[in-house]
């Protein structure tokens, strides 16, 4: 796409179910030329996310059965490691999350300065809510992303982004295959990138919610967050040499 011949290679990745309203939009906002190729993995959506994402002329995986969402990004992250990627960046297709700051995520990423780029929801309380944030999320998320931090010795402002950049070697080092198939994939890789030595960091997204965006309940919030708090636990036991766990292996 007008780059020299041996510039990075870029991949977007997103982990698609039923996203057919908001995938186009997603997609749209991309800027020209940040990206080399987008794969969309289809976890079995009941609408139009295939026909949507082909017309589009994305490369779309689909699974026979749903794998969830740890699952579906393996799949992600997989292809795009078979495509040659670089740097990986994985954007949910709900347009939560604006992809206008892919660049400058990367930027990070190529300059060294992080390993794993996070977008933050969370830049003031006012402008969460403001942007459709429902209360009990941002209370959940604000707690755990506090004792999060204080666990991994990290300080980043949203530990639960949809919005991630990796550089390629984040994604060879780390046993992702071994993580869960379902929400928690996220906290497991996290605390992954801490053990392994990678640097973490954040930059500001604004925040997007409405009808159409994917949005996990509350019930099943509770059990993601404690799920997230058993990571955690696990985590400081393998580090304490109490416990071992095929999720935290050899550094």
């Amino acid at each position: 796409m007008g780059e020299a011949v041996n510039s990075p290679i870029v991949v977007a990745v997103m982990p698609a179910y039923n996203a057919a309203a908001t995938l186009e939009r997603t997609v749209a906002d991309i800027p020209a030329g940040s990206v080399q190729h987008i794969v969309l993995v289809d976890d079995c959506s009941k609408d139009q996310t295939v026909e949507v994402a082909r017309k589009l002329g994305l490369e779309v995986i689909q699974h026979e059965t749903n794998q969830g969402y740890g699952g579906n990004q393996k799949t992600c992250y997989a292809r795009a490691l078979e495509l040659g990627a670089d740097y990986v960046v994985m954007i949910h297709p709900d347009y939560q999350y604006d992809s206008r700051v892919i660049p400058a995520a990367i930027e990070f990423l190529k300059l060294g300065i992080c390993d794993v780029v996070l977008g933050s929801r969370i830049r003031t309380r006012q402008e969460a809510l403001a942007g459709g944030m429902p209360v009990y999320k941002y209370l959940f998320n604000r707690m755990l992303t506090l004792i999060e931090n204080i666990s991994l010795g990290q300080n980043l402002g949203d530990f639960h982004s949809g919005f991630r950049a990796y550089r390629r070697e984040v994604l060879e080092t780390i046993p992702y295959q071994k993580n869960s198939n379902d929400f928690v994939f996220d906290s497991q890789f996290l605390a992954q990138a801490v053990w392994y030595g990678f640097k973490l960091g954040d930059i500001p997204v604004p925040v997007r919610y409405f009808d159409e965006a994917s949005s996990i309940n509350f019930r099943r919030s509770v059990i993601y967050g404690l799920r997230t708090l058993q990571v955690l636990v696990l985590y400081a036991a393998c580090r304490c040499r109490v416990w071992r766990s095929p999720l935290f292996g050899q550094r």
